[in-house]
């Protein structure tokens, strides 16, 4: 077997014939699209460190409140979601995972950007939605093959300047945090298209005032007329 979906009506623990599949590459532990079902997964066990072939793992929607540091022995895993759990905080082992390229993490407890996530260079897409983030460090510039970042419903006040370095992002979801205005050099972050496509750019639920001048004259020539049209609604 490559690929395993287990599922259950009040799931709450990793069979452990499952650690002895040591080909697995895809292990699916979500209700995500099953709402009959409830988990209540708490802990991932240690001994998921035995799926040395994993390349996705999906534990959404369960209980977790911890993620072992031997998920960083997991040196294949591509894509891993974790959002709708428990989780304060994550590992810093998880810095090792250098081929994830997708991690979402939305509506969980955290209240920072956890460090080891800015080492992940293969990183594409991240969800740190819906959860109470109130800074972003300025080691994020490391992402430097971000294309996603939502980070909508959190606490931010504030971005650094860091993030205009991101310059391959295309989707950038701000919305309802607490931000009043915008990194003089946000204007270069020259992928997103400024509104013309909704998916693209969102600062709803934000007390934004008019960004400085520097945005508007770095930016493409559009982005004044969206951060007006913005401020009017």
């Amino acid at each position: 077997k490559k690929k395993l979906k287990i599922s259950g009506r009040e799931l709450a623990s990793v069979p452990a014939q499952v650690f002895g599949l040591d080909q697995l590459q895809v292990l699916e532990m979500s209700p995500e699209r099953e709402s009959c079902l409830r988990y209540r997964m708490e802990l991932l066990p240690r001994e998921i460190s035995h799926l040395k072939n994993l390349t996705c793992l999906y534990v959404d929607s369960n209980n977790l409140k911890k993620i072992p540091a031997e998920i960083g022995t997991l040196s294949h895993l591509e894509r891993l979601t974790l959002s709708n759990n428990s989780l304060s905080s994550l590992p810093p082992e998880m810095g090792a995972l250098q081929r994830l390229h997708s991690l979402h993490l939305a509506n969980n407890s955290l209240t920072e950007l956890p460090a080891p996530l800015c080492q992940l260079r293969s990183l594409t897409f991240l969800d740190v939605s819906d959860n109470k983030i109130g800074t972003i460090p300025s080691s994020i510039r490391h992402l430097e093959k971000l294309e996603t970042l939502l980070l909508l419903f959190n606490s931010l006040e504030s971005l650094p300047e860091d993030v205009c370095l991101l310059r391959n992002l295309r989707t950038l979801w701000l919305g309802n945090n607490h931000l009043r205005s915008l990194p003089a050099s946000f204007g270069e972050l020259v992928n997103l298209d400024w509104g013309y496509n909704y998916c693209s750019c969102n600062f709803e639920g934000n007390p934004l005032e008019s960004p400085p001048a520097e945005v508007c004259s770095r930016g493409p020539a559009e982005i004044r007329d969206y951060f007006l049209s913005f401020r009017r609604t």
